[in-house]
């Protein structure tokens, strides 16, 4: 990475006054800095503290594709990173930006990582956080599968359902809840199975904007019962507001009947099943990749 023409003449002097600051910013779009000088330093409109409870091994950097790695260490604080917000799951996949800068100039600086929080390790009141580079997105597997179900996402750029408009209700729970079970009154109008794969959103309270994916919805005595896959990391209270997105399983019959969206259909619903490597030519029989059992 090319340093800047100042900082660059700053290190060549033996003599430096370096620090290093970086920023982390959840996907709520909070944002923190932290320094590891003893004053605060000023840029890119962020305030980086020091003695905020966060400091930062070296940095790891590879040649191809390898994945650039390093740590971050710090102590849990009510005004920097809680350890209700970690056990909440608010860090997790945050951006992290780490800079060198010249504490006397710090318009004199170089971004020195990129990257994103990934495994969280939490005790002793302090906590140990993997930084992942850029390069850990290419692990992701990319392109489209030939298979009879929909691989698109729900809204996203490929679906094009208009989430603002997609069936959606808000709520609040019955009673109280352990953050996977949610019992709610008022959704005759649904079929069941309705909100079956969809999204449970907290939009108020200790647990906003947390979400889950659901992954049973049924009725009993006149209620309704949604339970996640997995419980909220966060307490749900009975006078706090959540919000349910309708959910999809990729079938096209789904995507035709319950969103109108066959135009966007992504899927290959008349792809013929793996049987029809077994059929054998038959004058009698119905040789169109169906099921072989009569």
């Amino acid at each position: 990475m090319t340093l800047p023409a100042t900082l660059q003449a700053h290190l060549a002097l033996g003599a430096t006054t370096v620090a290093r600051a970086w920023a982390v910013t959840r996907a709520d779009g909070l944002s923190l800095g932290f320094t590891d000088h003893d004053g605060p330093l000023s840029f890119d409109g962020l305030l980086f503290r020091p003695n905020a409870g966060l400091s930062a091994r070296a940095v790891v950097h590879g040649t191809g594709l390898a994945v650039d790695n390093t740590e971050a260490l710090g102590v849990l604080s009510d005004d920097g990173i809680s350890e209700a917000d970690l056990e909440a799951g608010r860090w997790d996949g945050a951006e992290v930006r780490l800079w060198h800068v010249d504490w006397t100039h710090p318009e004199s600086r170089a971004l020195r990582f990129r990257g994103t929080l990934g495994e969280v390790r939490r005790g002793a009141g302090a906590f140990h956080a993997e930084l992942r580079g850029l390069s850990e997105a290419l692990n992701r597997p990319l392109g489209r599968l030939y298979q009879a179900s929909c691989p698109a996402v729900l809204g996203d750029a490929a679906c094009r359902v208009d989430l603002s408009g997609a069936p959606f209700a808000e709520v609040r729970p019955a009673g109280l809840t352990d953050g996977r079970t949610f019992r709610l009154e008022g959704f005759g109008l649904y079929a069941r199975r309705w909100w079956e794969r969809g999204r449970l959103l907290v939009l108020t309270g200790a647990a906003r904007g947390l979400s889950g994916t659901i992954k049973h919805d049924a009725v009993e005595d006149g209620a309704r019962v949604i339970e996640l896959w997995s419980a909220l990391r966060a307490p749900v209270a009975p006078e706090d507001q959540v919000r349910l997105v309708a959910g999809c399983d990729k079938r096209l019959e789904t995507c035709r009947l319950k969103f109108a969206n066959t135009a966007n259909f992504r899927g290959f619903p008349f792809v013929p099943g793996d049987d029809w490597l077994l059929s054998v030519p038959s004058r009698t029989a119905r040789n169109d990749g169906g099921s072989l059992r009569s």
